[in-house]
């Protein structure tokens, strides 16, 4: 459904003989969290075989005191790996997609730039929509399925995956800045966030990563790797018994991790209701310690 809009919509409509290309990307640093949006990304890639195209290794998009360059041992010795961004492409025999696959660190300097730079090149592959990938910290249990979900500024496409426009306001990363640039460029765009626990948002999350690709796989119709799926499953079952134990030691914690599981069960219970949904987080609010000074 997807492919058969974008090939409609792309310059050269239906007699295009080439699949539409789409154009996936993440980053590491604050659209983040758990590292699960970067780390699904290049996953796919990486089960996809996408090779290397080109890189964006402009310093003047990093501050190295923050994304500092490391060394590491390559088969031609010892080399410093300095911040850049990864363009890689790949064309899934089973799949209706080209697939480009952009991830690397997030910049410190001229965005404006950055972005033209990620369209321009997005132009000169022929991309015919972006998907931007991130993850977000928020109160959702990690007992739960990680939410994960698609919005997009875009109304056909809104309607045709029978998503949301995006509600927030505030202050954005990358991700946010790219997915409006595009749709502003005409270049249909999606966003696609999870949900990370809070207290376990530090990397890696693996629950997180599997939601992410499995939104991917429904929305590009390629399957994963079925030994890498079931690998990450394995991860993700070890990840949430590794923080049931820490959950155990704290009965804080633990009081906390089921007040999250009420009121996420009590949203998607069909009787839920907004009334419902204000009286638990109230009661969330009472139950609360005044913060120490």
């Amino acid at each position: 459904m997807l492919a058969a809009h974008l090939r409609r919509t792309a310059p050269g409509g239906e007699d295009r003989h080439s699949r539409p290309t789409v154009m996936v990307l993440a980053f590491e640093g604050w659209n983040d969290a758990g590292g699960a949006a970067s780390t699904a990304v290049r996953t796919v890639a990486q089960a996809f075989g996408a090779e290397l195209v080109e890189k964006l290794t402009d310093e003047e998009y990093y501050d190295f005191q923050f994304s500092r360059p490391k060394i590491g041992r390559t088969p031609a010795g010892r080399e410093i790996i300095w911040p850049s961004t990864s363009i890689l492409r790949a064309s899934p025999a089973s799949g209706e997609f080209d697939l480009l696959f952009v991830h690397g660190v997030e910049p410190s300097f001229r965005w404006r730039a950055y972005t033209a730079e990620l369209l321009t090149k997005a132009a000169e592959h022929q991309v015919a929509a972006v998907v931007l990938v991130g993850a977000l910290l928020a109160d959702v249990p990690h007992t739960r399925p990680i939410p994960a979900s698609f919005s997009s500024e875009d109304a056909e496409i809104q309607e045709l995956l029978d998503i949301d426009e995006p509600t927030y306001e505030g202050p954005v990363g990358i991700v946010g800045v790219l997915a409006h640039t595009a749709f502003q460029a005409g270049i249909p765009s999606l966003s696609l966030w999870a949900a990370v626990p809070h207290y376990v948002g530090q990397a890696p999350s693996p629950k997180a990563q599997l939601a992410l690709m499995r939104k991917l796989e429904e929305l590009l119709g390629v399957p994963l790797d079925p030994e890498q799926a079931e690998e990450i499953s394995e991860d993700a079952a070890a990840w949430e018994r590794g923080v049931d134990d820490l959950a155990e030691e704290d009965a804080e914690i633990a009081d906390y991790v089921k007040r999250l599981e009420e009121a996420t069960d009590t949203t998607n219970l069909p009787e839920a209701s907004g009334d419902a949904i204000a009286e638990e987080f109230e009661r969330y609010l009472r139950r609360r310690k005044p913060p120490e000074n």
